[in-house]
């Protein structure tokens, strides 16, 4: 004998048994009990949180006549008399549920509105449910508006969408709306709990809470997963068990690379992504469960009492939020939820997600010396950790002297010849122009040896192809200029250690590329072209201003 699916023998059948949309049944409930009837009702939501089956119940609690035959229209149908057992068997003739993705056109609704003339066969209602009735046209919709103004006494009209956006408002002011939530994952854990344990299958609740979590907020894919795990494990849901059958990953490997990253661990890091790909889970899955740890952790960090205990990973949630900066935690979930579109654009996901720990790595919160606004930038390897190489023996003489004139204003922003200058400031304002201004966006102040014959400025540059003698001749000149006095450039090459101004210029514009491509990801219009014509917006493509 084949079995039932959890999803069909476990729907509701009565108001009471309906999970997560209390709003609604109170509602519905009241307006039946107090026989205050509107004629046409429009369910919203995802799938799998009962529009369907709100919708039978409502058709049942129409026509119950209760168990004696007797009973009138009521919130608690019997379940008993031949309405209530015929609709949940689905061959009640006055219930008719039309599937509007395939019955779309303006023939089947005029069909369907010239039979609801016709009064009910054995019913007080004759009730019609129309799924994804945004799926309707135009026509359709035009064709339906009169009828579901002002119906036939005997008829009743229930609408049921996922896209309520795509409905006209003039279907829309003809109806009665009820938004339906999507199912907590406390909740759905909950209620498989229950399921479990009336089919007397074993479990463990960790692994409730995988299912719930995969479900994404809708009862029946919880249900039916449930059944599929069922399977997989032979009869025991384990978590183990769970996470092989959907692919994804524990809490200890996102745990891992946060540790990871706080160590600056780079081959730790590749080895934890490595580890992944052999058991084969899913990278898109771990970038969103990743995304969800780091908002958890940011909220233990702002609000310290958000951790509940009976999350399994309340303890490693304090201990991380303590151990990563605020900036951090933020630029982790922003790099996290930005990363998962690029996944389908790398050579293959182990190596788009490889690339995203790295850029974790590459980037820490730090100040662009403008007001303190925070950008990421690169980590600075310590200064002990490679020596300094030797000066190159490429020196320019200094500028002939200038007319001794007053300093000008940028050398009075920038300090006098007696301290040390703010070589990023300094490098944005002096008036140099082409190969010359390239050399003085890619250089570091090393050393500013100020003496009465003049100074020595000892600079690093991790581009030597743009010293030539005549780009350091000319930015000696500038600086000449702008203090007053000689200014002798010593060129050294060697990798930076601080912030060049191309350096940070770069990862302004990294950081605004992810701002705009967030802000696109998340535009209505774009999520409605990626959903209806499975539009991808293109890595790379989005220029911020």
């Amino acid at each position: 004998m084949t079995a039932l699916a959890l999803a069909r023998s476990w729907r509701p059948k009565t108001f009471s048994e309906l999970v997560g949309q209390d709003h609604v049944v109170k509602a519905l409930t009241h307006a039946l009990d107090q026989g205050r009837l509107h004629h046409a009702w429009l369910f919203t939501g995802t799938r799998g949180v009962g529009k369907t089956t709100i919708a039978r119940i409502m058709a049942k609690a129409l026509n119950c006549t209760g168990a004696d035959g007797s009973g009138k229209m009521t919130s608690e149908p019997c379940g008993k008399c031949p309405a209530c057992m015929e609709i949940d068997a689905g061959r009640f003739v006055d219930y008719i549920e039309m599937d509007a993705a395939s019955n779309r056109g303006v023939d089947d609704i005029a069909a369907l509105l010239e039979k609801a003339a016709y009064a009910p066969s054995n019913a007080r209602y004759k009730v019609y449910m129309i799924d994804e009735v945004h799926m309707l046209t135009n026509h359709a919709f035009n064709a339906m508006l009169k009828t579901l103004e002002e119906p036939p006494e005997h008829v009743k009209f229930i609408l049921a969408t996922t896209d309520p956006q795509k409905i006209p408002v003039t279907i829309l002011s003809r109806c009665l709306q009820f938004n339906l939530k999507q199912m907590p994952v406390p909740l759905i854990v909950e209620h498989l709990e229950k399921v479990l344990a009336a089919e007397k299958v074993t479990y463990e609740v960790n692994a409730l809470r995988v299912l719930a979590k995969a479900a994404q907020g809708s009862m029946r894919d919880a249900l039916s997963l449930t059944d599929q795990a069922i399977a997989y494990a032979a009869g025991k849901v384990t978590e183990e068990s769970i996470r092989n059958m959907l692919g994804t990953l524990d809490d200890a490997y996102l745990i891992r690379i946060l540790d990871c990253l706080i160590a600056k661990d780079g081959a730790s890091l590749l080895a934890v992504a490595n580890e992944m790909g052999e058991r084969s889970m899913s990278f898109s899955l771990a970038l969103q469960d990743l995304s969800s740890l780091l908002q958890k952790i940011a909220a233990a960090q702002v609000v310290p009492e958000s951790v509940l205990e009976d999350w399994p990973e309340a303890g490693e949630i304090r201990r991380l939020a303590t151990q990563l900066t605020k900036e951090e935690a933020q630029l982790f979930y922003q790099i996290s939820i930005t990363s998962r579109p690029d996944l389908s654009l790398a050579p293959d996901e182990q190596t788009g997600f490889a690339m995203t720990l790295l850029r974790m790595l590459a980037f820490r919160p730090g100040s662009n010396g403008g007001g303190g606004v925070s950008t990421p930038t690169p980590s600075a390897p310590p200064v002990a950790s490679a020596p300094r190489p030797a000066p190159v023996a490429k020196t320019v003489a200094p500028a002939a002297t200038p007319i001794a004139t007053k300093p000008s204003a940028l050398a009075a922003a920038v300090g006098d010849a007696a301290s040390r200058p703010d070589w990023h400031s300094l490098m944005r304002q002096l008036p140099v122009k082409g190969l010359v201004q390239q050399l003085a966006f890619q250089t570091e102040l090393q050393d500013w040896n100020d003496s009465a014959a003049g100074v020595k400025a000892t600079i690093v540059t991790p581009m030597p192809q743009l010293a030539s003698e005549a780009s350091i001749a000319r930015l000696a000149e500038a600086l000449t200029t702008h203090f007053g006095k000689p200014i002798k450039i010593v060129i050294e090459k060697g990798e930076v250690e601080g912030k060049t101004v191309a350096k940070v210029d770069a990862q302004i514009h990294q950081e605004k590329r992810m701002n705009a491509e967030q802000m696109i990801a998340a535009d209505p219009f774009i999520q409605q072209l990626e959903k209806e014509f499975g539009a991808k917006v293109v890595g790379g493509s989005v220029k911020p201003h």
